[in-house]
């Protein structure tokens, strides 16, 4: 995979943007809400589009090639218009919030959709590797939600969702850099939370568990294997691609209709797992947290005897 540089924009060029910006935001009419979605060529993406869609929102679909979302567009003019969007890339994030505001008047809920999973024990993962995987899934998101934040600003409201995992919680073998990357996604859409709220600012981190998608035909292999650690991750690799012929397997329908509830809500949650899988996975999660959690406190070892 080719790396974009995540070069941040000189600040004059932001500062016009945000000006030209304000200045076209309108309101969305009655309870019609306007969505950015990323990662709308196939699975999550596409279905949450569809769905939204159909429930007549005014939706910016999004994918690095916009002419695979040509028939999404066909089957709901008025209601979806395509953008071009590699999270890479900050012109492209910036013309993707230009678009939306352009089509629809402001965005009132982004989702963080678009990320691919990097396979390989942490001794495995190269520099390269690594820093190819957060440059989609932490900075790719980061850098787009920060050129919408201009638009909530004026608008005083606004819903940043994350698609992050239970690998945002739950560590898995021979998946190191993806976990870390969710790890990260979360912290920064804490962070997000705790600073932007008294904007009218809302944020959701998803974390779906196993879907029909094809995230596990599109791992990314690292370059150099190490035999050592074939005992641990083979057995993960191969789950991962036997997925979808699991019958318990969520749907990306599931996946569409939590999120387009979740547009509805006036609190939405902080955290929301999506699939019963995520919930087994999530409360197991939790319970060895605090568990051990427990066991330190009550040992005395955070502090000094």
């Amino acid at each position: 995979m080719t790396t974009v540089e995540s070069s941040i924009p000189l600040m004059p060029t932001l500062t016009i943007f945000n000006r030209r910006v304000t200045q076209r935001i309108g309101r969305a009419e009655g309870m019609t809400k306007r969505w950015l979605i990323t990662g709308c060529s196939s699975g999550l993406g596409l279905a949450l589009a569809a769905r939204l869609a159909a429930e007549g929102e005014q939706v910016v679909a999004t994918a690095r090639r916009s002419e695979t979302l040509d028939g999404l567009v066909a089957r709901h003019p008025g209601n979806v218009v395509a953008a071009a969007l590699d999270v890479r890339d900050p012109e492209q994030c910036t013309a993707a919030v230009e678009r939306a505001v352009d089509a629809f008047g402001g965005v009132d809920v982004l989702v963080n959709n678009a990320a691919y999973g990097q396979f390989g024990t942490f001794e495995e993962v190269s520099d390269a590797e690594l820093a190819a995987q957060f440059d989609t899934n932490v900075f790719g998101p980061w850098r787009l939600t920060r050129a919408v934040l201009p638009v909530w600003r004026a608008q005083q409201r606004g819903h940043a969702v994350f698609v992050s995992s239970v690998a945002g919680m739950v560590p898995f073998p021979g998946l190191a850099a993806y976990t870390a990357s969710k790890f990260a996604v979360e912290g920064a859409a804490e962070s997000l939370a705790a600073e932007a709220g008294h904007l009218g600012v809302k944020v959701t981190i998803l974390q779906p568990g196993g879907f029909a998608t094809g995230y596990s035909a599109n791992l990314v292999m690292p370059e150099h294997r190490i035999a050592d650690y074939v005992p641990v991750n083979d057995g993960m690799l191969g789950a991962l691609r036997g997925m979808n012929t699991k019958a318990e397997i969520n749907s990306p329908e599931l996946f569409a209709d939590v999120v387009w509830r979740l547009g509805q809500m006036d609190a939405p949650p902080l955290r929301l797992p999506i699939g019963p899988d995520s919930e087994a996975f999530l409360e197991s999660a939790y319970d060895a947290r605090r568990s051990e959690y427990d066991q330190v406190i009550k040992a005395g070892h955070h502090t000094v005897s």
